[in-house]
């Protein structure tokens, strides 16, 4: 198959033992973006075999955070499709037929040894400083027991010494020798197969072209590859991705660096285009100096020979950064479609025309919405006239005369224009700095020394309210 298929099918197959957070989504949105470059199929697979590390919704919050991320599944768990089950505990009867058959031809044999056993061998191959690998114990006639006992079907790995390769089309050409793979399990005694049986006979079976998964999967592919062979299908294309790390490099992305899920970001304010964004960016480019993708865009140019050898740094303040792009790059109609529920309480009484204006003032500065309600709190709440902020310039008696002046200045045409001719004029003739006496102003307004333009502010908040605040102010500062 080439790498240039021109509909390909790929999957995502994440196991419910954890909750997926914003790393393993990186591996969805390339195999999703694959896809849909390709005008092909994203199938979501849930590998659920390890029964006993299971994490109770764990399954629920993989299927939202791909609703979430805005990448929804073509074939899946909750889209079905013509190659279901897509949940691999549905799927027993499937990996027992295929097991037989492998069972027939010798690849897989009949292991009893106890869990005891199993450790004893690993314990002495760390005692002498080697890899562990299964003895064969129980391919010797003498060491066979009755198949109604309890055991595990092995995969037997050729006993000729070769080499297993492949093109990987991220990594290039890769080599591991027969000799240095252990007999892995591919059935275990409670009849559940492993991750490395259950997914060769899904991928073939679901006729998956291309495999896009984490590069720590590179050990198993040899093993993978050998299954194919024993079954006589061709392999899938292989592209081997690279790890998500902190921001400094060097380690695993943890919790403290980001390792947060899809929904905990929406819910900080983040876009889920931001995060498609962002996330392609980590171990893929199009060799472009572009920072900022549109989704369509992403579509448009990801290929897989652009994705990088080496490690991702995840760094939270680049998707602050990006997501602050696409946020001030949003017209203020879709901007107030994405911040419902997310203003102050007390905005609910304002009406959206109100609320539109006051995002106009803050459309430049907010960088994730979770800041909205910090942002713009004083446009809907007086706040406390606070003496040290505004005697933080001007001693007590000026301030209060600047105050005067301004209040006795206020237009009646209320607009931002008019404002600004009337009350700038007042730094000289007062004897102020412009600052001195605007920054009296803001404090006075909102209660804050940084805010929005100043006359923008007071064109928004009205004739009324502005009269009202200054007044209180005058009134602290008497």
């Amino acid at each position: 198959m080439s790498s240039t298929n021109s509909s390909a099918r790929v999957r995502f197959a994440p196991s419910p033992t954890g909750y997926l957070h914003i790393g393993g989504m990186r591996s969805a949105l390339f195999n999703w973006l694959w896809a849909r470059h390709t005008g092909g199929t994203f199938v979501l697979r849930l590998e659920d075999t390890d029964r006993n590390r299971l994490v109770e919704d764990a399954a629920e919050q993989i299927y939202a955070s791909h609703r979430d991320l805005g990448i929804t599944p073509d074939e899946g768990p909750e889209q079905g499709g013509p190659f279901g089950p897509y949940v691999q505990s549905e799927r027993l009867d499937i990996y027992r037929e295929h097991a037989e058959k492998l069972l027939e031809s010798g690849a897989l044999y009949r292991c009893w040894c106890s869990p005891e056993r199993l450790t004893e061998l690993r314990e002495d191959a760390q005692k002498r400083g080697v890899a562990f690998k299964y003895d064969r114990h129980c391919l010797v006639p003498a060491n066979r027991r009755p198949e109604s006992e309890p055991h595990v079907l092995r995969f037997r790995i050729p006993d000729r010494p070769e080499t297993v390769a492949w093109d990987d089309v991220v990594r290039g050409r890769l080599e591991f020798r027969t000799v240095d793979l252990d007999d892995f399990v591919a059935m275990k005694a409670d009849g559940y197969p492993t991750y490395q049986f259950a997914n060769v006979v899904d991928d073939h079976l679901m006729q998956i072209s291309h495999v896009l998964r984490a590069d720590e999967w590179i050990p198993s592919t040899p093993k993978h590859i050998l299954l194919y062979q024993a079954f006589s299908w061709e392999p899938p294309i292989f592209a081997h991705l690279p790890a998500v790390q902190g921001p400094t490099g060097g380690k695993k992305l943890s919790k403290r660096d980001g390792a947060q899920s899809v929904h905990e970001y929406l819910n900080e304010g983040y876009l889920p285009e931001a995060l498609r964004s962002f996330l392609a960016s980590l171990g893929w480019n199009d060799g472009t100096t572009q920072e900022v993708y549109s989704t369509d865009e992403l579509i448009d140019h990801f290929t897989l020979d652009r994705i990088q050898k080496s490690p991702a740094r995840f760094d939270k303040d680049r998707l602050t950064w990006v997501n602050g792009v696409m946020l001030r790059q949003m017209p203020l109609q879709s901007l107030l479609e994405a911040t419902e529920g997310l203003w102050p309480p007390v905005a609910a009484e304002y009406p959206s025309e109100y609320k539109t204006a006051v995002l106009g003032l803050v459309h430049e500065r907010i960088k994730f919405l979770a800041e909205l309600p910090e942002l713009t709190e004083f446009f809907f709440t007086n706040p406390k006239a606070d003496t040290a902020l505004l005697t933080k310039q001007l001693d007590a008696k000026t301030a209060h005369s600047a105050l005067e002046h301004v209040v006795k200045a206020l237009p009646a045409n209320w607009s931002e224009t008019a404002l600004e001719t009337a009350i700038r004029p007042l730094a000289d003739k007062l004897g102020l700095k412009t600052g001195q006496l605007f920054g009296l102003v803001r404090v006075a307004l909102t209660g804050r020394t940084a805010a929005p333009g100043l006359f923008e502010t007071m064109a928004v908040l009205g004739h009324d309210v502005t009269l009202r605040r200054l007044s209180a102010a005058l009134q602290t500062l008497r």
